[in-house]
């Protein structure tokens, strides 16, 4: 009773389109659903996202679930989940990455996952790490560590979005760094954010994730720009 009540004056709707959800509907409409952009990367085409970054990040191996375009619906995902604080997105989207990656022999040697962090500032501001959920369902699937505590960002950024690449690299280069380098010595790591751009910030991690010995290091993000 409570939760039709919740339903008629605060309906659910999708979170692409704002079409309001049936009752077996879950963050998308069963359109938005059936028309994501999906790459499939990581079933058959393993090697894209680390063409993405060869020469600048050496990765085991790297995946993106969704293809990004500007004014595309998952633009409108990625702004809920982001800045409106629908972390239902995350969690959503992370028990799908996370079932697929768990099928593959590759992300099955994954220790620990860790997500791409917020400046603490930022944090409290927004009270939470869009990628938090969705970090932490790919490891619960990959019965791997959940680890947000290593890496951490030093320096807050100007947004990247009207930025040239070259610019982009620059003013990344001294954004993040490591709590510690010895507890996850040796280990396989899963870097995870919510979209790969111009793979700026993924590249500033791993150079700092470099200084940890015998790393391994794999990618996963929720989307890739076009």
């Amino acid at each position: 009773m409570m939760k039709n009540l919740l339903n008629l004056f605060f309906p659910r709707v999708c979170e692409a389109c704002n079409l309001v959800l049936s009752d077996n509907e879950v963050v998308l409409c069963t359109a938005c659903r059936h028309h994501l952009p999906i790459t499939n990367f990581h079933f058959e085409a393993p090697e894209a996202v680390k063409k993405t970054l060869y020469g600048r990040v050496k990765l085991e191996s790297a995946t993106a679930l969704l293809h990004f375009s500007k004014k595309g619906p998952i633009q409108q995902l990625l702004h809920n989940l982001k800045y409106r604080g629908h972390e239902d997105i995350g969690l959503f989207f992370g028990q799908w990455l996370g079932a697929e990656l768990a099928s593959i022999d590759a992300y099955k040697q994954i220790d620990v996952v860790i997500p791409v962090p917020l400046y603490k500032a930022k944090l409290r501001k927004r009270g939470y790490n869009q990628v938090a959920k969705f970090s932490q369902e790919i490891a619960a699937a990959l019965n791997a560590e959940y680890n947000d505590s290593v890496l951490i960002k030093v320096k807050s950024a100007k947004t990247q979005v009207f930025k040239g690449r070259i610019k982009r690299w620059k003013d990344d280069g001294s954004l993040f760094a490591i709590a510690e380098n010895t507890s996850l010595r040796g280990k396989h790591i899963l870097l995870v954010d919510d979209i790969i751009t111009t793979g700026a910030t993924i590249e500033s991690c791993a150079i700092v994730l470099s200084q940890i010995a015998d790393i391994k290091l794999s990618l996963a993000t929720l989307a890739i720009a076009d």
